[in-house]
């Protein structure tokens, strides 16, 4: 399993002066190529789904094969969130696998960009995951990144970026310092002032958007900048293009098939490009050693029901799932009774969080505070709560391959379900 904290990622690459790249997804071409190309380059890689794609694929169809690509891949991996418009969207994210989310309210006046920010970070802080803002504004100037991002780019303020940071919570900050979203028309200029500026003024890791089309020297300079996320896209969509229209002069007659054949290569061969020239290549090894795994944490409360019938039993069951499905963080839920009851227990509620964290505060959320205590408490007997995480999902301090329980006690000190 190479699923791992995403904020341990980049705070590596932020204290060794080297950059993460953070390649957007739109077809499981850039999904196989972008995991190929990290494995042959033994480098760590950020995995990204980005929300002004969401026309061109099911996000929920989506995300499974990209967490299930992260998991069984041999180098660290990271999944987020790109270009997060709402906290409705964080909050799905979060529920379909992401271990770290992009809010973008840099269109936003700075007031603004801060509340909407800060509110997405109370979320994902919640659930132990880390959360990119971004000040200033990246725009687009031709094709497909002018059309997703209009209007015109507007450099980050440092003395803005300071109190974005300090007043949000942010773990990392997108600038705007001259890249600009999709192609340039012109010979892209960096203000490398300004990103020394903004750099003095904040101590986070640096994220650029707008990678495509910058070349070496400005990614070097970017690098030793405090730049430890580089987000592309661009790029990878042209050579795919590229290849498939040479394709289709070699093969009129075609089929879909034959006429995508070489695109999963070109798109490998880009990103080996790039991790190569970012200082990735070769990390893998070392960012694992630092990185905690990312591992679902799951919640078992078994429990009696004195005096409830069936029907006020199921209605009971059913309004705790729908609200438990609607907390942060909760990935999947269970309610039902069991089959072959074990001792006095007979029912089951079953609760899979995206981490840790997210399974120790979610008692203490307001909607499941008022649940518990105006359905549960009164009408549940004895009970068991139970916390378990995978046999062989590594443990905080403890050797891989370990099993936690904590039971907790039915009488006297309260159960935290």
């Amino acid at each position: 399993m190479a699923l791992v904290d995403m904020r341990d990622m980049l705070y590596h690459a932020y204290e060794n002066s080297y950059a993460v790249g953070a390649f957007d997804l739109v077809s499981l071409d850039f999904l196989e190529a972008v995991i190929e190309a990290a494995e042959q380059c033994r480098a760590p890689v950020i995995l990204s789904i980005a929300e002004p794609h969401f026309a061109h694929y099911d996000f929920e169809l989506m995300l499974p094969a990209v967490e299930a690509a992260a998991r069984r891949a041999s180098v660290p991996v990271a999944v987020q969130l790109d270009h997060g418009r709402s906290l409705d969207s964080v909050i799905r994210a979060i529920r379909l696998g992401v271990n770290g989310v992009m809010i973008d309210a840099s269109d936003l006046s700075l007031p603004d960009n801060i509340k909407a920010t800060r509110e997405a970070v109370a979320i994902a802080h919640a659930c132990g995951l880390p959360v990119v803002g971004e000040v200033g504004y990246v725009g687009g100037e031709e094709g497909e990144g002018a059309e997703q991002h209009p209007g015109e780019t507007a450099l980050t303020v440092p003395s803005e970026a300071r109190v974005f940071v300090e007043r949000t919570g942010v773990d990392f900050l997108a600038v705007s310092i001259g890249t600009v979203q999709g192609r340039a028309k012109q010979r892209t200029r960096l203000d490398f002032p300004r990103l020394k500026q903004i750099r003095k003024l904040v101590d986070v890791p640096l994220v650029i958007h707008g990678g495509s089309g910058l070349n070496e020297d400005q990614f070097r300079r970017l690098t030793a900048a405090g730049v430890a996320k580089i987000n592309y896209f661009t790029a990878l969509s042209d050579v795919a293009a590229q290849t498939m229209r040479a394709r289709m002069k070699q093969a009129r007659d075609g089929s879909f098939t034959d006429l995508k054949r070489g695109v999963k290569d070109a798109i490998r061969e880009e990103v080996i490009r790039c991790l190569r020239l970012w200082g990735t290549a070769g990390r893998a090894a070392e960012v694992l050693s630092r990185c905690r795994p990312q591992s679902p944490v799951e919640y078992l409360l078994l429990f009696e029901t004195p005096g409830l019938e069936a029907a006020e039993r199921r209605a009971l069951l059913l309004r705790a799932r729908q609200v438990l499905d609607g907390l942060p963080g909760v990935r999947e839920t269970f309610a039902g009774d069991i089959v072959e009851a074990a001792g006095r227990y007979r029912h089951l509620l079953r609760v899979r969080f995206t981490s840790e964290a997210a399974a120790e505060s979610f008692p203490e959320h307001p909607d499941w505070k008022a649940f518990r205590r105006r359905y549960l408490q009164p009408r549940l007997g004895e009970q068991r709560s139970v916390n378990c995480r995978a046999i062989d999902a590594p443990l905080s301090g403890e050797p891989e391959g370990g099993l936690a329980l904590t039971l907790l006690p039915a009488g006297g000190e309260s159960p935290r379900y």
